[in-house]
């Protein structure tokens, strides 16, 4: 079974680049984000130095790990999510034993007389039109962390992982003038067969970085795509700091053909779109599988539970630039004559990490990763015993070791 998402170029022999070493010296730091008042962990929040533009994102229990570059117990860290207000902390308090960042909810009211005026339709298409004066329209080197995991019911069987070097050449352009390409990367070794399933993802971080929906409105944000949603405006809430209009979606009865129901949020002063949190829409869930699974046994029913999409952009100067994306699908797999189900589990993430907008190289399309791929399959070729170094990335809810080491004594048992 193809799930429709990844890979990396086998031809590419090795990465060398002179201005990266493992031997810089960086300090670490880790701490858990947590609600106010509900003590609930806080997801994907954005976590970034506000010397640099060094950053990371928390996990499913609200846990980072920030490596900054050099020696230091000076400065801050900035801790930002969407509807919290914006919390700064020293890293010498984290340094000395502080391991849980409290985050405060705002409260807006919702019933807002005038933005029952206001068309979302109209909204979105203005901050559509406004793309080239939030966002950055000239290139610039990213360094990303990506990660995709694949669990069968409540085991992991496939955890995959890389650095990536990403050239983004800005919001003048549309997203084939992108290049990405593997600096660092590992997977677990040895595999259950699951049920002689194979679920592997196709095009990876290429697919990854194409849920940059500002760039590729893609079947959300296309404004010929709009006939087939229902657009309403619910309200205000703040991101950074700053008042979002938030705008809700779903397909509407004009087509099966599976689309999407979420959230849009709009900055306020500037029209800049910061996120878009949406997953496939109740109303066409049972025709999913036949988009999503690329290839499948014909003695397979597959259906599909959940499909979830989270991007989100955060603000450098009086930009926004990617920060985050999350995809994770659910399927449910009965075979013909047998009497169990399997529920799969497959997920990749990706954070943009740091930026370089001086040093900008853009890297022969050859040596870049294609939807072809498959990272899983290829990812060793770029392995390192010292694998992350100074490199962010964001801290798995099971650390990769533990799952590989679980995979390993699976096979032994098998």
């Amino acid at each position: 079974m193809l799930i429709g998402m990844r890979t990396i170029n086998a031809n590419y022999e090795r990465h060398l680049n002179k201005n990266r070493s493992d031997t810089v010296s960086y300090t670490t730091l880790t701490a858990k984000v947590i609600d106010l008042s509900t003590k609930e962990p806080v997801v994907f929040a954005s976590v970034f130095q506000n010397s640099s533009n060094v950053g990371t994102v928390t996990n499913s229990d609200g846990e980072f790990v920030l490596k900054i570059p050099g020696k230091t117990t000076q400065g801050t860290i900035s801790i930002n999510h969407l509807g919290y207000k914006n919390k700064e902390v020293s890293i010498s308090s984290l340094l000395s034993g502080e391991k849980t960042i409290l985050l405060e909810q705002y409260a807006i009211p919702i019933e807002e007389v005038v933005i029952k005026k206001i068309d979302p339709v109209e909204l979105i298409m203005t901050a559509l039109s406004k793309k080239r004066d939030n966002y950055n329209t000239l290139a610039e080197m990213q360094t990303g962390f990506y990660r995709e995991t694949v669990k069968q019911n409540r085991n992991y069987v496939s955890v995959s992982e890389a650095v990536l070097d990403i050239y983004n050449a800005g919001y003048k352009e549309n997203f084939d003038f992108d290049r990405i390409k593997i600096f660092k990367g590992r997977n677990s070794k040895d595999v259950k067969r699951m049920d002689t399933i194979l679920v592997k993802f196709q095009g990876g971080p290429r697919i990854a970085m194409f849920l940059d929906l500002v760039k590729n409105p893609g079947v959300v944000l296309d404004p010929e795509m709009f006939e087939f949603y229902d657009f309403t405006l619910s309200g205000i809430t703040k991101v950074n700091d700053r008042n979002n209009y938030v705008i809700n979606f779903d397909q509407n009865g004009i087509t099966e053909y599976p689309l999407y129901q979420g959230k849009i949020y709009i900055d306020v002063e500037s029209y800049a779109i910061t996120g878009i949190d949406f997953q496939i829409s109740a109303k066409s869930l049972e025709n999913a599988a036949k988009i999503l699974v690329k290839k499948k046994p014909s003695t397979m029913d597959i259906d599909v539970l959940n499909g979830h999409y989270f991007v989100n952009y955060r603000q450098i100067g009086d930009l926004w630039v990617l920060n985050y994306v999350r995809s994770e699908v659910i399927f449910k797999i009965k075979w013909d004559r047998r009497l169990f189900k399997s529920t799969i589990n497959t997920m990749f993430e990706m954070a943009i990490t740091d930026r370089d907008t001086e040093n900008i190289e853009k890297f022969p399309y050859k040596i870049s990763v294609k939807y072809s791929d498959f990272l899983a399959d290829q990812v060793d070729v770029f392995d390192d015993k010292d694998f992350w170094g100074e490199y962010n990335y964001i801290k798995p809810d099971e650390s990769i070791e533990i799952a590989i080491k679980k995979l390993n004594k699976k096979l032994k048992r098998n």
